[in-house]
């Protein structure tokens, strides 16, 4: 099974994720709603409720959004494992520093894409680069040989462009490209003015196009 798929069906409860325990801050028996709250609350009122203790409010938070983070991580860090590994680190931090979080200043997704992309860039430092996770785009198993053989190798072909880009440039394109999110959002999350994610955009597109016109000039010789 796809770890993006296990992980986005059963995502592990605040209590199981190694290393997390109740902010120093926090109250020794913090008052904790009823369970229907979780689900209505906002992201800033879960994450309010976490940094006073409540696990279930982080759960909350794990099941919302440790699918999308898993996802940025898949994109970025040298293999599945390692990204699994980012994603537990980044709830943990995401848990240890909850009262630090102002919804004034982020969204939480920003707040949390953003350990998740440092986390991811201070691995890949560490850990030479491994071949692209195939993840996306599966070939229909239903068309002709032929053009399964010739969608399969494009899409490898394209896998292993982004894979030799920048972690930078890999990183802004995930964000604006994969996530959706724009290039302010995009910006926040790197830590960038929304220009410098704009120059990291054009620079990976222009690299993508370089490494991937021959193979489009040869299809059509």
């Amino acid at each position: 099974m796809p770890v993006e798929s296990r992980y986005a069906r059963r995502p592990r409860p605040a209590a199981a994720w190694p290393g997390l325990a109740p902010p120093a801050a926090c109250p020794d028996k913090p008052v904790m709603p009823g369970a229907g709250v979780y689900e209505k609350a906002s992201d800033g009122e879960l994450i309010s409720l976490s940094a006073n203790g409540d696990r279930q409010a982080f759960a909350a938070i794990v099941a919302r959004h440790g699918r999308f983070a898993l996802r940025v991580a898949l994109r970025l860090a040298p293999d599945p494992v390692a990204a699994e590994d980012v994603v537990q680190e980044a709830m943990v931090r995401a848990w240890s520093r909850a009262r630090h979080f102002d919804e004034r200043r982020a969204r939480f997704t920003t707040w949390l894409y953003r350990i998740v992309v440092n986390l991811c860039i201070d691995q890949r430092r560490r850990a030479p680069p491994q071949p692209a996770l195939d993840d996306v785009d599966p070939v229909d198993p239903a068309a002709p040989a032929d053009e399964m053989l010739e969608a399969s190798e494009r899409h490898a072909a394209v896998l292993a462009a982004l894979g030799d880009l920048p972690l930078r440039q890999r990183a802004a394109i995930t964000l604006v490209y994969d996530e959706g999110l724009s290039g302010a959002e995009a910006a926040r999350i790197l830590g960038l003015s929304t220009k410098a994610v704009e120059r990291l955009l054009a620079r990976g597109r222009a690299s993508l196009r370089q490494r991937l016109l021959p193979l489009h000039d040869g299809k059509e010789s």
